[in-house]
């Protein structure tokens, strides 16, 4: 829990159409290539459970070949990154390697031939907003987050060579938090992983590959991790909702305030510049859609938003109010960016990122407030969706879609309540109540595209969010608190059958209808 930032759950900025099958992917890619010692010159992908069944309407393929040319997660030439990598006379393919429920369910394996000859093989996971894990190299299983400064090191094992590696490092001053040592067989190679409080000197890493046992190491960088700035502790630290609440008691505000209060004691200055550009980010992706409509990727939405913006007139009279009608039409904009592979905010993943910031702005602008306070709304929703990704799951392959957009709604009930003076109790309440309205919500892509009914459900999520909001403001409570609905959350994703996970195997993804005028599949 202490290393995790609010930015990596309000974010990455990225571009869509999903967060874990798009930026994850694309990261696992950066993370490989960033171990590479030499040009790569030819890279084969192997796709596994999820990522093998809808890597195209994902767009995964172009996501970890942009990787590999070293495009970062919202650089717009990773849709044109087929032919980027024709024009660099870099040589790739997509091999499927089926199901596998031993494997998490969006992993891949990469094997890079270096244009010297050298060969790289790494398997990475994307877990979902963006976050991806490190889990083997060359065939030997590791488990790297990229929360510490981590080094590599290739070695014989040979007596003495632990020794010279520790004592190597130990000069620079650098303290070692954690190390492993993986051997191949006795005599043979053996790697050895560092993480460290600090980076090491370019020097250290020289230093360490002129030892006689070594024969290469390097940092290892997993992006979009967030390291603390200062030593790593924090009086505002919370690994759960009950604990969320008596620092807000304690401190006598927030559960935004708490939570912007833990990323100025973590990590390093420019949070609120930051939070700045990721509101700005979601303004432009709310309305861009509106404005000017464009078909998406695989033709099933496009033009949405715009319709329902023209006849809110008469929706929000009759029917729902203004402010709802606009949060459901910013929502709606969001998905319709994202499914055009445009610029987005994962909130907390691409899928549902269209929940989170059509609740904010609009309740903001129907209230009148300042930014400050709805930028504490953001850190509010921060709060609720790190405890959700910590203590239960924001991806759909691993828990279907209440994850994702179930999550979402959870995040923008609290932000609402707060926006609209509830007190913390109240607004993970609200959460708690947006959670148990969407237990069990299959995530079900048509195509294997994050297009529909994705879209219609970021509306039922900002339909959700918003009631769950008025029911905790009025005094009614959630039948449970928020922490036992996110562990239901996580046990009822586990008992959702592969189908239903985000594998466009079940549900409405595989009715006659779709699947008759689908060209999508993978």
């Amino acid at each position: 829990m202490t290393q995790m930032s609010a930015f990596e759950v309000l974010g990455p900025i990225m571009i869509g159409p999903s967060s874990s099958h798009t930026a994850g992917a694309l990261r696992c890619a950066q993370t490989a290539l960033a171990l590479c010692a030499g040009e790569p010159a030819s890279v084969t992908f192997t796709l596994w459970n999820s990522f093998a069944h809808t890597y195209r309407g994902h767009g995964t393929d172009r996501a970890l070949l942009g990787g590999i040319l070293g495009f970062d997660t919202d650089d717009e030439r990773i849709r044109d990154s087929f032919q980027i990598a024709e024009k660099r006379g870099l040589a790739y393919r997509f091999a499927i390697g089926g199901d596998d429920p031993a494997l998490h369910p969006n992993t891949v394996d990469i094997a890079i031939t270096e244009s010297g000859g050298g060969t790289l093989e790494v398997r990475g996971e994307s877990l979902g907003g963006g976050r991806v894990r490190l889990c083997r190299i060359n065939g030997v299983s590791v488990d790297i987050l990229g929360e510490y400064e981590t080094v590599f090191v290739s070695h014989r094992d040979v007596p003495g060579a632990l020794a010279s590696i520790i004592a190597c490092v130990a000069d620079d001053g650098v303290n070692i938090a954690f190390m492993k040592t993986y051997r191949s067989e006795r005599g043979g190679m053996a790697y050895t992983v560092l993480e460290m409080d600090d980076a090491p000197a370019d020097a250290v890493l020289q230093r360490l590959s002129q030892l006689a046992p070594v024969t290469s190491a390097r940092r290892i960088h997993i992006p979009g991790a967030t390291r603390p700035g200062g030593e790593g502790s924090s009086p505002y630290l919370f690994a759960n909702g009950r604990e969320l609440l008596d620092l807000c008691e304690k401190h006598g505000t927030s559960v935004g305030a708490v939570m912007r209060l833990r990323e100025e004691s973590l990590f390093s200055p420019g949070f609120d510049e930051r939070m700045a550009h990721v509101l700005q980010v979601m303004r432009e992706s709310s309305t861009r859609a509106i404005e000017s409509p464009r078909p998406s990727l695989g033709g099933f939405i496009g033009g949405e938003a715009r319709l329902l913006s023209r006849a809110s007139g008469t929706a929000a009279a009759s029917l729902v109010g203004a402010p709802l009608t606009q949060a459901v039409t910013r929502a709606m904009a969001v998905l319709e960016q994202n499914a055009t592979m445009g610029v987005i905010v994962a909130a907390p993943t691409a899928g549902s990122s269209g929940v989170v910031p059509g609740c904010v702005i609009s309740a903001g602008e129907a209230l009148g407030a300042g930014e400050k306070d709805v930028q504490q709304a953001l850190w509010c929703a921060a709060a609720v969706g790190m405890l959700l990704s910590r203590n239960a799951s924001v991806a759909g392959a691993e828990g279907g879609c209440q994850a994702e957009v179930g999550s979402a709604a959870a995040m923008a009930a609290a932000a609402l309540a707060q926006m609209l003076g509830g007190a913390p109790e109240q607004a993970l309440n609200a959460s708690s109540i947006a959670l148990g309205n969407l237990l069990g919500l299959a995530c079900d892509p048509i195509g294997g595209l994050v297009e529909a009914p994705c879209q219609n459900r970021n509306a039922i999520g900002v339909a959700c969010a918003f009631t769950a909001a008025q029911l905790s403001l009025a005094g009614i409570k959630a039948p449970v608190p928020f922490d036992e609905a996110a562990d239901a959350m996580l046990r009822v994703g586990r008992m959702l059958p592969l189908e239903l996970r985000e594998t466009a195997l079940g549900g409405l993804a595989t009715c006659p209808s779709v699947c008759s005028g689908c060209g999508a599949c993978a």
